[in-house]
């Protein structure tokens, strides 16, 4: 897969900063619902991993504040600097930050934000680790870059490797492998029996990088490890609602993910949202740019819960992943033209079984794709007797007139993959053998217009365990 333009990449900047900074349209809280309650015992040890500075303020301030109370052991880890976020910058230098130099400069600002809103929260500089992998690039190097493949090349900041002598390993590449490394390591060193992440369904694209990732090192680490997962979300259409500083309005998941997910809270006295809102002030780039935004998590509860994992069986039905994309049209913005609205297609449903040795998945769209738009399914493969970097990592890209098997960015040609479509689906039959003879796959999918993304849905875990039977088989 070539890397993406220039011009994509900033248009799909400027899209989800819209989403996060605007909130689309409002729509009125549903009721509040008695959500099982988030609970730390004397033998808990916690880490926290944030795909950007200040998203460990948002989401976990309150359990933090609580594990300090409590003399738990805490850590938290930042897969980026955040040096990508030029709107906020804008506003903190008052001028454009472009030049690489700068951007890394404000990356070390943003550094220096974390650590002085932990120290609100009552933690020591030492409890932080960070990584310094390329803010709104790390999906990118998910889908593309492990193994034999280029590292990744930041937007912004032009470099390929971690550029920050503060960070955990300066001169890391850009790379998938060298992402879960530093992430299994972190989880041995800290061997925590809680771990908070950021969520699959997360608009943002470090969000569900960091999720992905997170799951392949704790499957890594299994049996020696298993601690309990806490996704947390960040960025979705229209939410939270209603947005501003609400202390006393509670904060409900997004009714498209309500019956979908298990829901868990962890609940703040006054206090405690008092020093949250304290911390997120800390943040002072995000906090001059997106105050409103930032103070919509000031909220009695703090929101955890993750997608159950699909399970395929041989004979069984197909299984529904859920309807309804993670965009969708009402929350496309005027950074599309009159032309690329009127082409807008969204992924209605997906569908997957297993059928003797093939996984097949099936993914219904909301008109046929026109000449210059195009559908991408992604399906890889894990299996824990081998190393994830050199397993297969399907992209499907689906056109009008063209239909590509990639694994990673290379062209696959006897894949033995059969592709049937219809006006408005198409079908997928992947050999298992073509995956890897894989235990779990995770897979997504999107719609993009030239160089613009349309539409996207959440990554979702499959576990496929009559695969493991296969395995003798290679």
């Amino acid at each position: 897969m070539a890397r993406p333009s220039l011009r994509r990449r900033r248009v799909c900047f400027v899209i989800f900063a819209c989403v996060w900074l605007q909130g689309c349209q409002r729509r009125p809280p549903v009721p509040t619902t008695a959500w099982p309650e988030v609970t730390l015992t004397a033998q808990d040890r916690l880490l926290i991993l944030a795909p950007h500075p200040d998203d460990e303020v948002l989401c976990c301030s309150g359990v933090i504040q609580r594990a300090v109370a409590m003399g738990l052991p805490v850590r938290i880890a930042f897969l980026t600097y955040g040096d990508n976020n030029q709107w906020s910058f804008l506003l903190y230098r008052r001028h454009p930050v472009l030049l690489p130099r700068a951007i890394r400069g404000m990356g070390l600002i943003r550094r220096a934000e974390a650590t002085a809103a932990s120290e609100v929260l009552g933690l020591a500089p030492e409890q932080l680790t960070f990584l310094g992998y390329p803010d709104f690039g790390t999906l990118h190097i998910w889908t593309a870059h492990w193994g034999g493949a280029q590292p990744f090349r930041s937007m912004l900041t032009q470099v390929m490797a971690v550029p920050y002598p503060n960070a955990r390993r300066p001169g890391a590449l850009y790379k998938g492998e060298e992402m879960l490394r530093d992430l299994t390591e972190i989880l041995r060193e800290s061997r925590p029996t809680k771990v908070f992440v950021s969520h699959p369904a997360d608009h943002m694209p470090d969000h569900a990088a960091l999720y992905l990732l997170t799951r392949v090192a704790l499957w890594d680490l299994e049996p020696a490890l298993r601690p309990a997962l806490y996704p947390y979300l960040v960025h979705a259409a229209r939410w939270p609602s209603p947005r501003g500083f609400e202390p006393t309005k509670p904060l409900e998941p997004p009714a498209r993910f309500r019956d979908q997910i298990a829901w868990q809270v962890y609940r703040l006295d006054p206090a405690a949202l008092e020093r949250k809102r304290q911390a997120l002030q800390a943040h002072q780039t995000q906090y001059r740019a997106s105050a409103r935004y930032l103070l919509s998590f000031v909220r009695p509860e703090e929101l955890f819960g993750d997608f159950p994992a699909i399970h395929l069986h041989a004979a069984a039905p197909p299984v529904v992943l859920p309807a309804g994309s993670a965009l969708g049209a009402g929350a496309m913005h005027e950074e599309l033209t009159d032309s690329e609205r009127a082409h807008f297609v969204g992924i209605e449903t997906r569908h997957m079984w297993l059928e003797e040795d093939r996984v097949v998945l099936s993914v219904a769209y909301s008109r046929p794709l026109a000449e210059t738009v195009g559908l991408s399914v992604f399906v890889f493969g894990y299996r824990k007797d081998r190393p994830f970097a050199q397993m297969p990592k399907l992209h499907l890209k689906i056109g009008a007139v063209f239909q590509t098997v990639l694994d990673q960015d290379r062209p696959l040609s006897n894949a033995g993959i059969e592709i049937v479509r219809q006006p408005t689906t198409v079908t997928l039959r992947i050999p298992l053998s073509t995956l890897g003879y894989p235990e779990r796959v995770l897979t997504s999918a999107r719609t993009y217009l030239g160089d613009l993304p349309l539409d996207w849905t959440e990554w979702r875990v499959v576990e496929l365990p009559e695969a493991e039977g296969a395995l003798t088989r290679q």
